[in-house]
């Protein structure tokens, strides 16, 4: 099913300048407020000297979700700070799919909650903590 792409969404355009998360293959799914869900494929670049997943490239990933769903609302939305914890191993070739969820909002700040998969079973969960920037003033801006 091919996804349908609004040029003028907060999370689309914020995705299309994301050269980092696009080179590695994530793709994304499906968003709405406040959620995202993305997939990548494990490539032979992305497995450590155990012959898995490296845990730097599941942290981008799930946080590539984290991004996507706490930008949703429009402002522009960043990292306050965020922690992974690893279930089990994934292994090249594997299909991951991460699934961003918010849980709460409140002022500037917000929790998002990631859960990365392979198939059903949960590889990583990531707590993400958002914070939504400030306008910058035209004096800043010199």
């Amino acid at each position: 099913m091919k996804r349908t792409v609004d040029a003028d969404d907060p999370v689309e355009r914020m995705f299309r300048a994301d050269e980092a998360s696009r080179r590695l293959g994530i793709e994304l799914v499906r968003h709405g407020p406040g959620t995202a869900e993305l997939r990548m494929t494990v490539t032979p670049a992305m497995v450590n000297g155990h012959r898995i997943a490296h845990g730097g490239y599941l942290f981008l990933f799930a946080d590539t979700a984290f991004a996507c769903a706490c930008n949703s609302h429009g402002p522009t939305t960043v990292a306050a700070g965020a922690d992974i914890d690893f279930v089990v191993p994934a292994y090249e070739g594997d299909v991951l799919v991460a699934t961003a969820r918010e849980r709460t909002r409140f002022g500037r700040s917000g929790i998002y909650d990631v859960t990365v998969t392979r198939g059903g079973e949960v590889v990583a969960e990531f707590r993400g903590r958002s914070r939504v920037l400030r306008a910058r003033t035209s004096k800043e801006s010199q």
